[in-house]
């Protein structure tokens, strides 16, 4: 069935369908239509208006035959019925009748043996483009009569009626598995499109035995593949995209009996506070070709300033991997030998680096820990703790236990090792110590994946609960032991305690199903 076919069947009816357009004819088309601007560097300018992150309380999924005993069901998660999936579908047909459609084939999955094909109908340029630069461009060969496995559709200008459309606002993200179709609509900010996909792989890749993971990747000289977990803001994305060695993805990963493959075919960076000294590659991959979205600009020279918040501090760019020199084209890479848990502590009590023993990191994976601070989201007045399990619980639709028991397998089975990474503060929390310095980890990473840790003298830390190296050749040992930064001791385990109880409450939900061996494993009192 061709494209036009597909569109009459599914009752939208538009003659004005763009599909598959290249780059320069979509921000071409996005300017004209008066969607965003072009910056000095280049790139397409957007504002997603007042949603300028996800909207996790608006997403649902719809429960069903197929979905009933697959899904997690709770506040992440939440449930919808097929009758509401109709009639917000039918919205949007009405939505889009007759208007100019953008359309998007392409694949999620560098792996052809476990890829999806995907649609994506978006009523704006930019979000084809979007799509077009975030996921696998397809050959023109591949699509001819393309039959897609998944289609998005993405309204953001469709504003909802919470009680008319029997939804929680003016915005829903719909997910029908057995459909196979997700529904934007009240949400401009390009994520949405991203996350809701990846959903959509978290749900269907154990079935074939591949682990979804929220994780960057990248490869060393010797074809050692590293993977890096981490929620936003701990700085995997500005970590895996390191000079010394080649970037496989940034985001989102699956690891086959095979090796590692990205999902995707570009990257999603946070870009507030970008510095080209201290993030080349990120910044020089921000030029024509890319998308910043919310980011505030000059208005008569179009420069950015990266430093400015006004907007948010989700400001976002877009880019192909392939802007990225030394990028893995095919994205795929053998198993990892190294895997590294990423968490911004605020507080300022876990060390730089700790190894982790498999009981130790499942036990880690499944608390996910990170802390936000001050300034960053509306009412954060202090550091806040926050757990997300598998460093990516809005987009895991199954069973934690599902992807906690695959990444200890595979740990176990390819001998990789682990480590936890403090990108956050030393000497203090938020406000009264120093955050660790780009550099400072950087070194860290190196260390461990040039194998100089390996045979290191461990120090244990018994209240964390953790393994930290006695000393690392070119860092000063005392940045070592997070309580030997602190001037004030008893404050610091005053701060410990509070935050190891907060790690304890945070686990009961998973201790009636967890090994005695894995409980052991976490922090105590």
């Amino acid at each position: 069935m061709n494209l036009k076919e597909w569109l009459r069947v599914r009752e939208i009816g538009s003659e004005r369908y763009y599909h598959n357009l290249s780059v320069s004819h979509l921000i071409e088309a996005s300017i004209k239509k008066g969607e965003g601007i072009l910056g000095a560097n280049g790139t397409l300018i957007v504002r997603t208006g007042e949603r300028t992150g996800r909207s996790p309380n608006d997403r649902f999924i719809v429960r069903e035959e197929t979905s009933e005993k697959n899904i997690e069901w709770n506040k992440i998660n939440i449930e919808t019925t097929i009758d509401v999936y109709e009639h917000v579908y039918k919205r949007i047909r009405n939505h889009l009748r007759g208007k100019e459609i953008f359309v998007f084939d392409g694949y999620v999955g560098a792996d052809p043996e476990y890829r999806l094909k995907i649609r994506v109908v978006a009523e704006q340029a930019w979000h084809a483009l979007f799509a077009t630069t975030l996921f696998i461009r397809p050959k023109p060969e591949e699509i001819v009569d393309f039959e897609p496995d998944f289609t998005v559709y993405a309204c953001g200008n469709l504003k909802l009626e919470s009680e008319k459309d029997k939804v929680k606002s003016n915005t829903a993200i719909i997910l029908n598995f057995k459909e196979r179709t997700i529904l934007i609509c009240g949400s401009n900010y390009g994520g949405e499109i991203k996350k809701s996909i990846f959903t959509v792989m978290n749900y269907f890749m154990p079935d074939k035995n591949v682990f979804p993971m929220h994780c960057s990747a990248n490869i060393g000289e010797r074809g050692d593949t590293a993977i890096f977990f981490g929620l936003s803001g701990t700085g995997k994305t500005t970590l895996s995209a390191d000079p010394a060695r080649r970037l496989i993805g940034d985001d989102e990963h699956g690891w086959s009996d095979k090796g590692v493959f990205n999902f995707e075919g570009g990257c999603y960076a946070k870009v507030i506070r970008l510095s080209k000294v201290s993030e080349p590659l990120i910044y020089n991959s921000i030029r024509f070709g890319s998308i910043l979205e919310n980011v505030i600009y000059d208005e008569n020279t179009r420069i950015v300033n990266y430093d400015d918040a006004s907007i948010t501090e989700n400001t976002r760019a877009t880019y192909p991997v392939d802007f990225i020199p030394g990028v893995v084209l095919e994205g795929k890479g053998d198993h990892p030998e190294n895997i590294f848990f990423l968490t911004a502590d605020a507080f300022g009590i876990l060390p730089p680096v700790s190894k982790l023993e498999p009981e130790m990191a499942m036990y880690h994976f499944l608390s996910g820990y990170t802390a936000k601070v001050a300034g960053t989201e509306a009412g954060i007045t202090e550091p806040q703790a926050t757990f997300s399990t598998c460093f990516g619980a809005p987009f895991m639709p199954r069973s934690p236990w599902v992807y906690a028991k695959m990444l200890s397998e595979k740990m176990k089975r390819h001998k990789a090792s682990c480590w936890l990474i403090n990108t956050g503060w030393s000497g203090g929390p938020y406000g009264v110590g120093k955050r660790m310095s780009i550099e400072l980890t950087r070194s860290i990473i190196s260390a461990a994946l040039g194998g100089k840790l390996q045979n290191s003298k461990f120090i244990r830390l018994n209240n964390l609960n953790l393994f930290v190296p006695e000393k690392i050749e070119g860092i000063d040992s005392r940045l070592l032991i997070a309580e030997n930064t602190w001037s004030d001791k008893n404050l610091y385990k005053e701060k410990m305690k509070s935050l190891i109880a907060m790690f304890n409450k945070n686990f009961e939900k998973f201790r009636s199903g967890a090994d005695s061996k894995v409980i052991e494993a976490g922090p105590h009192l």
